[in-house]
């Protein structure tokens, strides 16, 4: 058996505010994506987002339905968003391959298989997985770093310049947006001032950090915020009641993904510095 499988429930606001940092980690963190030989997939009730990893080594992987789905096939309802992290390798979908090197995306659409492959078992691939159920099907397209939208924000005053990717705001998908922001040499802070979205679940994988270094992510409703300590390759499920913010002990750069009710990404309720606790 090559799968690791979790799932986790929603938790409300109120829940999550009385939560120590055990039992936050235990609901919102999500280590363990990247493990040579597997696929790993964490089975949310947040608009029943999937956030997974597979690192194949040498061999292919399959991409597995789990039980939650209640389908034979992983995407026989589903669609998928693959982003590459490591080194380069093949995604083939329903006979067809695509190769993506490191920070490529690949979307896949409804009813399709999906394999990983490494090019060079020495320098695995680390396809990062995100999915959402879908009711009609996309096509099935690959969005290479270099095609990605940019958009460059922020300044080295206030230590968040950075420059979003958008991966899927040129394509047709059904509910799933998705992209990668990277921080300047020297900046640390990510999504700051920080906003909320009622309509949209969001997931945040950190990455590029070194070992020694680590992102604190800020959770909560605006007045009653908390703090995750991120190591390098860890994710954290972001509730739609929940502001979204990390700053770093060095610079990094972090996947995000929603899922939910639109696809707008400038569709997001601005939380005012004063009004955050």
């Amino acid at each position: 058996m090559t799968l690791d499988f979790t799932s986790r429930n929603a938790i409300d606001p109120q829940a999550a505010a009385a939560m120590d940092t055990e039992r936050l980690r235990a609901n919102f963190h999500i280590g363990g994506l990247f493990r040579p030989g597997r696929v790993s997939l964490t089975y949310t009730h947040y608009d029943r987002m999937v956030v997974g990893g597979a690192m194949p080594d040498g061999g292919t992987l399959e991409l597995p339905a789990v039980k939650p789905m209640g389908t034979a096939g992983f995407l026989d309802r589903r669609e998928l968003v693959v982003v590459n992290v490591g080194g380069a390798g093949t995604v083939t979908v329903s006979g067809e391959a695509h190769r993506l090197g490191t920070r490529d995306m690949l979307y896949v659409g409804l009813g399709e298989t999906v394999s990983f492959a490494s090019d060079d078992a020495a320098m695995p691939a680390k396809f990062y997985l995100l999915s959402a159920p879908a009711h009609r099907k996309c096509p099935t397209v690959r969005i290479g770093i270099d095609q990605a939208k940019r958009l460059d924000l922020g300044s080295a005053e206030t230590s968040n310049e950075r420059s979003i990717f958008q991966f899927t705001t040129t394509i047709e998908t059904c509910q799933l947006v998705a992209g990668m922001t990277q921080l300047a040499k020297g900046s640390v802070w990510n999504t700051m001032p920080a906003h909320v979205h009622d309509r949209r679940m969001e997931a945040y994988l950190y990455f590029d950090l070194p070992d020694d270094a680590r992102v604190f992510h800020f959770m909560g409703e605006p007045a009653e915020t908390r703090h995750l300590v991120i190591a390098n390759e860890e994710a954290i499920l972001s509730p739609p009641w929940s502001i979204h913010s990390g700053c770093g002990t060095a610079s990094y750069a972090f996947i995000w993904a929603m899922a939910g009710d639109n696809v707008d990404y400038t569709d997001v309720d601005k939380v005012h510095l004063g009004d955050m606790r």
